[in-house]
């Protein structure tokens, strides 16, 4: 791993064992984006982009002649109004209320290691694998403004990160319209993008497209990240495909409002920025002080999809992830909401956590409704005290109840919430994200506390450490089940541009202040399921409800489309009863099961209602996964047919990294008639070991098994189907 710079050719190259990332200094001032792709060992050919007289293609004054403009130029942080038609990454006002910036050269700085991000999600580096990071300079002469390009190369990982500081050393305050955190220009656009859009139910959906030209925009202005968009894009070579093919991978590390542009522009040049979105945005720059975007994780990979989700899982596993819970297996739990909803008892949950320990479930989770009035989801909302009517012994008592079973204890909150019908809301009105003078909407009856305010944010923690400090809990499920409206603040001086910003800052500060105070609580994060599934939210909480939408079919697609981007052990995936309450779809128990057992394992239901053979299937899931669970959420994972395109199967397989063991996943949806016995392909294997097959005899060479594959041993009958197979390696 090296971040070296050539005087003489005014280039810099960031290269590992597996990428190269070249940028350059044209006319020894602009900054010129050359290469990021596989790994060249010396790169010879810089600021060759070909100079000519483009109509209507402005030519900066230091450069004399019609051949060298910004209009066309591949750059690495375009300025705004300046001679680049294109979508600037920053835009500043001024004064004199003109937005015109140029950014040129001014400085560098090659740093061992990664530079924190005070008080944002970041990822970081390890004694074991270590990073390097390029610090460049930018200065718009004029103004004085300055912009800091920060890039970190892992070196065990082909991806870098980029972030963007702004520093305001002119002579009067400015104000940031926006301020993206990178971005880069490709010089073809023989791409095709790739997108995770989604809906409450309908998360993280594969939708792939061949680039046009013109801008596509990917964006939330929801507040946070939400169901509607990841904040993630990618670019693939059109014949890329899981396993083979170039893919460029963008994701950023931030739970608020956000905004990618993919963008090809007149000469078939493709332009990618990521950041923050400037819909909401406006930040006050006073002489002397900076801003500091949050961070964009930029993965290549040669070995198509597949490669690029082996890249991003382990990295950000191992330098996203923190805490005691970061590589610890994950709990078997039962979570009472399906089961009970608000209609609940100190009994009736007890008489649940009776059942469920029975069967080796090793998790009580209580959901929504164990406090304030929380009758229903009209009332009760940042009044986090205990519902007595319900838990008429406390809610220590039944903590200490459940874990005299043998059982881990957890619960619910949505700290980010207010209730129109709560104590709290009637004592502090104002209290909520709102515009002042105008009317407020209600969501799900609630509002959006204000975060951005300290006193707010020391309220909830104080409520929330009071029963921490006073219940045995080991687990919490932190939901978030509205999207923000007319975004501002009643509180002192605030800006309403830089509201929504602070409230991001403000939550991530209450997050690090409770997983910090108790590292032994695993968190959950929640947001109508799968809302705010993103990395800024991985660096406090190691998992996230993957969806709220439990049916088994629906599942497939969800969790296919997740892994993409995020470890397997971040998802969360229950079993539910049937009919399933979002699609009323009929599956057996051991499609729910197989399903759920490729994610982190749970139950939502009613396990005293169950009949007693769907209590023994279930112990049985249950006492395969724990013997499996190491391999599932910490193996290598492989994707190997896509339910976005077959439309009616799906598999997937797990692999231990010494290539050991393995366990593989078949589902079929629908049934047709007349049709052959299904044949399956493996991957991830070693081409050189021998493997037995769970239910086939003898040994079968790892190589067999990926090339020529094997038929099912049963025929599938009937619609719904699942299959597991396990593989060990054999000693011959």
């Amino acid at each position: 791993m090296t971040i070296t710079f050539d005087e003489r050719k005014k280039y810099f190259h960031l290269q590992n064992e597996f990428v190269s990332y070249v940028l350059a200094l044209e006319e020894e001032k602009y900054v010129s984006h050359q290469y990021w792709g596989k790994r060249i060992n010396r790169f010879s050919q810089v600021a060759d982009y070909p100079r000519q007289d483009n109509a209507f293609a402005p030519n900066p004054s230091e450069v004399p002649g019609r051949i060298f403009s910004l209009a066309t130029l591949p750059q690495e942080f375009p300025g705004n109004g300046s001679g680049d038609f294109r979508e600037s990454a920053f835009e500043c006002l001024y004064p004199d209320q003109t937005t015109v910036s140029l950014l040129t050269y001014k400085s560098h700085e090659i740093v061992t290691g990664k530079q924190p991000l005070q008080g944002l999600p970041q990822t970081y580096e390890t004694k074991e694998e270590p990073a390097e990071t390029l610090l460049l300079t930018l200065e718009d002469t004029v103004t004085k403004v300055e912009v800091v390009l920060s890039y970190t190369l892992f070196r065990d990982y082909p991806l870098l990160t980029r972030s963007a500081s702004f520093k305001n050393n002119g002579a009067a305050d400015i104000q940031l319209n926006k301020a993206l955190s990178m971005s880069i220009d490709f010089p073809d656009a023989e791409f095709d993008m790739i997108q995770l859009p989604g809906a409450w139910g309908r998360e993280r959906q594969i939708v792939r497209t061949p680039l046009v030209r013109g801008i596509h925009t990917l964006d939330s202005k929801r507040g946070t990240t939400s169901h509607a968009y990841q904040p993630f894009v990618a670019l693939a070579e059109k014949t890329a495909t899981e396993d083979q093919g170039a893919v460029y991978g963008f994701h950023f590390v931030y739970s608020g409002e956000f905004r990618a542009n993919v963008e090809v522009d007149t000469y078939a040049q493709t332009r990618v920025q990521m950041g923050i979105n400037p819909a909401h945005f406006q930040w006050r720059l006073p002489v002397g002080e900076s801003f500091q975007t949050p961070e964009v994780v930029l993965v290549y990979s040669e070995n198509g999809l597949n490669g690029l989700s082996q890249t991003l899982h382990p990295f950000y596993q191992k330098h996203l992830i923190r805490g005691q819970h970061q590589f610890a297996e994950r709990p078997v739990l039962i979570n009472n909401w399906e089961g009970t909803y608000f209609d609940f008892t100190a009994e009736k949950i007890e008489a649940m956590a009776d059942e469920a320990a029975a069967l080796g479930i090793e998790l009580f989770v209580l959901d929504d409704g164990w406090f304030g009035k929380r009758d229903d989801d009209y009332s009760s909302l940042g009044d986090w005290h205990v519902h007595t009517a319900k838990l008429p012994a406390g809610l220590k008592q039944l903590a200490e109840n459940i874990k005299a079973k043998n059982m881990l204890f957890g619960i619910w909150f949505e700290p980010e919430m207010i209730s129109e019908d709560s104590e709290l809301y009637r004592a502090h009105p104002d209290w909520c994200i709102h515009t002042p003078g105008r009317e407020k909407s209600l969501s799900r009856s609630q509002y959006v506390i204000d975060f951005s305010r300290k006193e707010v944010r020391d309220n909830i923690l104080a409520q929330m450490m009071r029963i921490l400090d006073e219940v045995p809990i080991d687990y919490i499920k932190w939901d978030y089940n509205r999207n923000m409206t007319e975004i501002g603040s009643a509180g002192p001086g605030a800006v309403p541009g830089e509201v929504l910003h602070k409230y991001m800052l403000g939550l991530y500060e209450v997050m690090d202040a409770l997983v910090t105070k108790y590292p032994h609580i695993l968190f959950e994060s929640c947001s109508g399921g799968g809302g705010r599934f993103d990395p800024g939210i991985l660096y406090y909480m190691p998992q996230t409800w993957t969806s709220d939408n439990t049916d088994a079919v629906a599942r497939l697609e969800i969790q296919y489309g997740t892994s993409l981007i995020m470890p397997i052990s971040s998802m969360a995936s229950h079993v539910s009863a049937i009919p399933n309450h979002q699609t009323h779809r009929l599956t057996s128990m051991k499609m729910r099961g197989d399903v759920a057992m490729a994610g982190n394992l749970g139950y939502e239901l009613d396990v005293t209602m169950l009949s007693e053979a769907e209590k023994q299937e279930m112990q049985e899931q249950i006492s395969f996964y724990k013997e499996h669970r190491q391999l599932v959420q910490y193996g290598v994972f492989h994707r190997i047919l896509s339910p976005f395109e077959t439309q009616n199967e799906a598999a997937w397989i797990f692999v231990s990294p010494e290539q050991d063991e393995a366990l593989y996943f078949y589902y079929r949806v629908l049934s047709r008639a007349n049709t052959k016995r299904e044949k399956v392909l493996f991957k991830g294997l070693d081409a050189a070991k021998f493997y037995t097959v769970s239910g086939y005899e003898g040994a079968i060479g790892g190589d067999e098994l990926m090339n020529r594959g094997l038929y099912l041993k049963d025929a599938l009958q009937g619609d719904y189907q699942s299959v597991c197979l396990v593989l060990k390696e054999a000693q011959l």
